[in-house]
């Protein structure tokens, strides 16, 4: 909750204001009410007030920067994920269930060994991530939504070993080692995204399926839906886990609450997670994940229910439950997310990037601390679904476009 600031405060903001990149000083400024908001469109939510100043609709600060786009990869059928090799080329998941190797400038053939998936509606193939550990022993984490059984299906993590000598490329030893929990009949908010911490654990980031009974699991603690969950690289439980040794709870929660979580990142300074994920009509949020926190879904929410009226008891605040550090209202359907740290358009360094799936544009975002001060769009131009982002070595933005005739679009500064 913001409060007023002591002429101390002031004095230190001012100073930090103006030592600080340039983008940031106008955005600092900005939240004290000199910035336009870049949304003018009117809320969904009427009713219903930010917790904080500067919570939603944060004033336009530009980078300045002139972008040059570019296609890297073609022929591709909704990536869904992205992870840059230690040599330099990319991974990328393909929503249908392929894994695929860009390599010298050539897309090679689906990598053999992925398991089967079912690639209905929101399922398929989804968020990859290298093992911290990669260059000794090449495992290769894929999120996947496996084939229903009884008609009720689930998310799931496998591992397996790549393999890129000694004839074509392919997954061996592959192994599932997590499964979301209960299985229901949906086709719908699986979450998807894989994050390793500094630590070497795994965060896997869900979703609570959509459906009704689904919807009440995210405040449940007998099951993983609706929840971020957080497993040892081999899906054995970390011993120091929010709830472990709590009956009737399972181990690997790690924080309550979600909707449906389709980005994920460490923070490059805190090495906290931070996720983006889809509110309904309204509501779409940047949070913090932290240990044993609830995040409030279905019983807070700065969104309605798609065919209007409230969720729940239209309540957006509750004691005991996290407030999203920023929200957007309307959504921006946010397809995943990154950090940008590198060298290469040092007017970016510090930006947070979120790409957008309904809205079709790149929101950059400008933080300070752990609040965003500034937001601009960009690739508004592009007219596709983003979904998958990551920093490349080079230092460019790499973003996959959610479509059958997929691609991979390389972006930077002219």
């Amino acid at each position: 909750m913001k409060t007023p600031l002591t002429a101390a405060c002031a004095a230190a903001l001012l100073a930090a204001a103006c030592n600080a990149a340039p983008d940031q000083a106008r955005a600092q400024q900005g939240e004290a009410g000199a910035g336009a908001p870049v949304e003018t469109r009117a809320s969904n939510g009427k009713n219903q007030t930010p917790a904080f100043a500067g919570q939603t609709r944060a004033p336009q600060v530009k980078a300045n920067v002139t972008v040059e786009v570019s296609d890297y990869v073609t022929g591709l059928e909704k990536p869904w994920g992205l992870v840059f090799l230690p040599d330099g080329s990319l991974l990328i998941t393909e929503k249908p269930g392929r894994l695929r190797l860009f390599k010298d400038g050539q897309l090679l053939p689906p990598i053999a060994g992925v398991p089967a998936v079912d690639a209905r509606d929101q399922g398929g193939l989804q968020g990859i991530a290298l093992d911290p550990k990669f260059t000794e022993n090449g495992l290769v984490y894929l999120h996947f939504v496996e084939p229903p059984k009884d008609g009720r299906n689930n998310g799931a993590v496998a591992r397996g070993r790549l393999v890129t000598t000694g004839g074509a490329p392919r997954l061996e030893n592959v192994t599932v080692i997590y499964r979301q929990t209960p299985s229901l009949a949906s086709t719908k908010h699986y979450g998807g995204r894989l994050v390793f911490a500094r630590d070497g654990t795994l965060f896997v980031t869900g979703g609570e399926r959509s459906v009704m009974e689904g919807r009440m699991q995210a405040q449940r603690m007998d099951g993983t839906l609706g929840k971020v969950v957080r497993i040892n690289a081999d899906g054995s439980i970390p011993k120091d886990n929010p709830f472990v040794g709590r009956e009737g709870v399972r181990p690997e929660i790690f924080s309550i609450g979600h909707r449906n979580i389709l980005g994920a990142a460490l923070h490059p300074k805190t090495g906290e997670l931070w996720e983006v994920e889809h509110g309904a009509r309204g509501g779409d949020e940047l949070n913090i994940v932290r240990k044993g926190k609830d995040y409030g879904w279905p019983t807070i929410t700065y969104g309605i229910e798609y065919m209007g009226g409230p969720v729940g008891e239209g309540i957006t605040q509750k004691a005991g439950m996290e407030q999203p550090i920023y929200y957007w209202d309307p959504v921006i359907a946010p397809g995943d997310m990154a950090f940008y740290e590198a060298d290469a358009v040092p007017a970016w360094k510090g930006s947070l990037f979120v790409t957008g799936l309904g809205s079709k544009y790149l929101a950059r975002l400008t933080l300070n601390g752990d609040r965003v001060v500034g937001e601009e769009r960009l690739l508004t131009d592009v007219g596709e679904r983003l979904r998958p982002i990551a920093v490349g070595p080079d230092g460019a933005l790499y973003i996959g476009t959610d479509n059958d005739k997929g691609r991979v679009i390389r972006v930077t500064a002219k």
